[in-house]
């Protein structure tokens, strides 16, 4: 995007995040819902599709542009960036790597308009971490495929228009070579959305199982038509490996709000006579937070380049996931600490930042399979023994 329309769209967004959606964060949480109006507006200024290409609708933000926006999105509320992260992210991105002409004309530009909401259903109850075991089958009935399984905590189910439903198709196939994707609609027979979970935080952001009693769909619905046979695995990790850099950005923003807290309350909180900020341990761990938040952008910035080249889209994204996610749970810690009784009660924001932040080191890949994946692609055959 030109540089002048670019600054103009992160100073939109900016105004948007700080004057219409924070004064709603409260609300926002106890009701457990985003407003219909934050919604319609996100959808007015292109949210949904902002990391599609413009060819289809979007945006065609690159992921170097796509992590400043996230720096701005992540300042409030994660719920905002859940609305519309998946059509942008892990399940857009499905479409956008493997799917044909015909589908991504099809769905792309309604994804990036935000009349089509897209879910992007590939955990399971025994499939988390490591989705290659994935047990949700897909088998070909004439010129229909039948899916029958079971997904867990998948984004905005509820809510859904369009599920990429990830189905094992070769059951003798290794793990990672016989699985497939499928655009399955809404309300198609057989699909059933059990009702939102409820979580310790990220509210507002809803989540669902999804199951599927023998689902019928027509031949076309197979991601890649017949190419895409048996390609879905590969096709997930391409998507999720976007996915943690946009993710990473989202937290980075969030330690920035955090670190504001921290120094607005440690310049107005008084104790013995003095304000807290004069204290020299309140001090350190301001700067500690301030520390954390500067190496995290620069993180994810350095990711977000290596992404767009090429050069680095396995270890980068992996990386800077481990070290924002693990970087923004010690802020919010901290943040609660300087906060002191003040920031264990429910209706303070560092309160409900800190519940929203844990979720980050599960998510996109724990921290631990994070470095895993880092470890083993540094060591290669060593890893293995």
């Amino acid at each position: 995007m030109d540089a002048d329309d670019f600054s103009a769209v992160l100073s939109e967004v900016r105004r948007f995040v700080r004057e219409r959606v924070v004064p709603l964060e409260a609300e926002i949480d106890e009701k457990d819902e985003m407003p219909a109006d934050i919604r319609e507006a996100a959808k007015k200024m292109g949210l949904f599709g902002f990391a599609l290409p413009e060819e289809y609708g979007g945006l065609g933000l690159s992921t170097y542009e796509e992590a400043q926006l996230m720096f701005e999105l992540g300042y409030t509320t994660p719920s905002l960036r859940s609305m519309f992260g998946t059509n942008n992210g892990i399940a857009g991105h499905v479409l956008m790597v493997g799917g044909t002409e015909e589908q991504k004309t099809h769905w792309l530009p309604r994804i990036a308009s935000g009349d089509v909401l897209a879910s992007f259903a590939l955990t399971e109850p025994d499939a988390g971490s490591d989705p290659s075991t994935l047990t949700t089958r897909a088998h070909r009935d004439g010129d229909e495929w039948v899916i029958n399984g079971a997904k867990r905590y998948i984004t905005n189910a509820p809510l859904a228009d369009v599920f990429m439903v990830f189905a094992r198709t070769d059951p003798d196939a290794p793990p990672t070579r016989g699985i497939s994707t499928f655009l399955v609609p809404a309300g198609t027979p057989g699909l059933t959305v059990a009702p939102k979970d409820h979580k310790m935080g990220q509210l507002g952001a809803w989540t669902a199982d999804v199951f599927f009693d023998d689902v019928r769909v027509p031949a076309e619905a197979l991601v890649g038509g017949e190419d895409g046979l048996n390609r879905g695995f590969s096709t997930a990790m391409g998507c999720i490996a976007h996915g943690r850099v946009h993710i990473s950005a989202l937290m980075v923003g969030m330690a920035e709000r955090l670190v504001d807290e921290s120094v607005a309350y440690a310049s107005t909180r008084k104790q013995s006579g003095k304000l807290i900020g004069s204290f020299q341990l309140i001090q350190g761990l301001i700067a500690d937070s301030m520390t954390d938040y500067y190496a995290g952008r620069a993180t994810v910035l350095e990711a977000a380049r290596g992404f767009d080249s090429g050069e680095d889209t396995k270890i980068g994204p992996s990386c800077t996931k481990y070290f924002a996610s693990e970087m923004v749970w010690r802020v919010a810690d901290r943040a609660v600490q300087i906060h002191g009784g003040a920031g264990y009660m429910r209706g303070v924001a560092v309160e409900r930042f800190y519940r929203d932040a844990r979720l980050f080191r599960i998510y996109e890949g724990t921290s631990q399979i994070q470095q895993v994946i880092i470890a083993k692609a540094l060591l290669g055959e060593a890893a293995r023994g």
